[in-house]
């Protein structure tokens, strides 16, 4: 049987999927533990991400237990195997399967979201026709049904910055070039651009706007990257690290070693201090926004 050291991002998203699934049976730590015949905190130490090891039989067991679809139990079972490193490359269809979004998991429990987008606006603040437009280009086979249910789930993920009760703080940064590429439509971008600027009045979200006047602030292009920050310190007391998220064409790459963590919050801090201020930046969006209609 497969057996993976290291406690990392999949590690500790296996944790919390089971201990989510232990607690909608209604199990206790103790019960499960004596189901599978180990130490109360052997489950313990699973359920945080801290296990000394990971075996895929012990896995099917406790989705058995906890009465997971076939389906789910294969995404519990690949987050097992990927189990090792402190980088984690997600491959499309790879090991799990592609309908399981881990960054969309990752981002329902974030604090704070801090990204730069040097050529689209990120998904958490596009307006629907934005969306629309994208799906299309994205998944031209799709039916009209399926861009729509794409189209919902993104919708859905806004709400996490948009609720009243506690919503998560985002700090973005646009290289101007988002603002004048024309998705969709002149409409489409007014749109969207007055939708940004709008946004930018809430407390919990900050848009900024790097101007082509600034060149390129640390001295090379760079490319999309999110910076997840933690949302509470879990039932242990111990926190989740910060997370650098870069997607790319093929896969997902999920970066915690702290020094390269450290590295991406530098660059960040240098792309805002060229960016335009929080006034600025809504001036020329809604600027924009008029020149394209």
């Amino acid at each position: 049987m497969a057996e993976f050291a290291e406690s990392t991002l999949p590690r500790r998203q296996l944790g919390k999927h089971l201990r989510n699934g232990r607690e909608a049976v209604g199990l206790t730590l103790a019960d499960v533990a004596g189901l599978m015949e180990w130490s109360v905190s052997t489950v313990q130490r699973l359920e945080v991400g801290k296990t000394g090891r990971i075996r895929l039989a012990d896995v099917e067991a406790l989705c058995r237990i906890y009465e997971f679809s076939d389906e789910f139990s294969e995404v519990l079972k690949g987050l097992a195997r990927q189990a090792a490193g402190h980088s984690w490359w997600h491959e499309y269809g790879d090991l799990i399967p592609e309908h399981f979004d881990v960054f969309v998991d990752l981002e329902s429990s974030a604090q704070r979201l801090r990204t730069y987008e040097p050529e689209i606006i990120p998904g958490l603040v596009q307006t629907p026709a934005y969306m629309h437009a994208l799906m299309r280009a994205g998944y031209p086979d799709d039916s009209p049904a399926e861009l729509e249910r794409r189209v919902a789930l993104r919708h859905g993920r806004q709400k996490r910055i948009t609720r009243r009760a506690k919503p998560m703080v985002v700090d973005i940064v646009l290289r101007e070039a988002a603002l004048r590429t024309v998705v969709g439509s002149r409409k489409v971008m007014a749109t969207q651009l007055r939708h940004l600027a709008d946004l930018s009045t809430r407390e919990n979200i900050a848009v900024r706007v790097l101007p082509f006047s600034a060149g390129f602030p640390l001295g090379v292009a760079i490319g999309p990257f999110v910076i997840l920050e933690p949302g509470d310190t879990g039932r242990r007391g111990c926190p989740d690290p910060t997370v650098v998220y870069i997607e790319s064409f093929t896969g997902d790459l999920y970066l915690e070693k702290e020094s390269v963590v450290r590295r991406y919050a530098e660059a960040n801090r240098t792309l805002l201090n060229a960016a335009l201020d929080m006034v600025q930046s809504r001036d020329m969006l809604r600027r924009l926004a008029k020149e394209y209609l």
